[in-house]
């Protein structure tokens, strides 16, 4: 067994390579192998983003505070908000962060596979996070729940 305390592993600052915006990670556990799943808290104020990304074996993405953007390649930009979880495929081309106006914290779970958990992409631009999650879906979405 092993116990994490709070506070007491560092937290970094989000490459700018790979993020846009103010970003905090915060580890939470690194599982020794033969595991390879690993977690971690990552805020994001607002308009800050991941750059597009994929995952060799996937992503979880829970988030637990704010409202949040997330989008697949070939699909439309979903909010999501706390208490909301997201799968991304292993390979799926994707991207998350805080809406505009308002941070964001996920807990992000992966694995890694060959000591590789990430291939990062190209940023999203600013053009393309400017568009709502209800204008790239062409529609309101009323009840607040994210588009599936």
């Amino acid at each position: 067994m092993e116990i994490k305390r709070s506070g007491s592993q560092p937290s970094e600052k989000g490459a700018p390579e790979y993020f846009t915006g103010a970003v905090r990670i915060d580890p939470l556990f690194q599982a020794d192998a033969p595991a390879r799943v690993f977690s971690a808290s990552v805020t994001f104020e607002p308009g800050a983003r991941t750059a597009w990304h994929t995952h060799p074996l996937g992503q979880t993405l829970i988030v637990t505070m704010g409202c949040g953007w997330v989008q697949r390649k070939g699909g439309p930009i979903e909010e999501v908000r706390a208490g909301d979880v997201i799968w991304f495929a292993p390979g799926e081309k994707h991207w998350h962060g805080a809406a505009p106006n308002t941070a964001m914290t996920h807990i992000a779970i992966a694995e890694r596979q060959g000591g590789k958990s990430v291939d990062w992409m190209e940023k999203v631009s600013d053009a393309k996070y400017a568009i709502s999650p209800s204008a790239s879906s062409g529609e309101k979405n009323m009840t607040n729940e994210p588009a599936r």
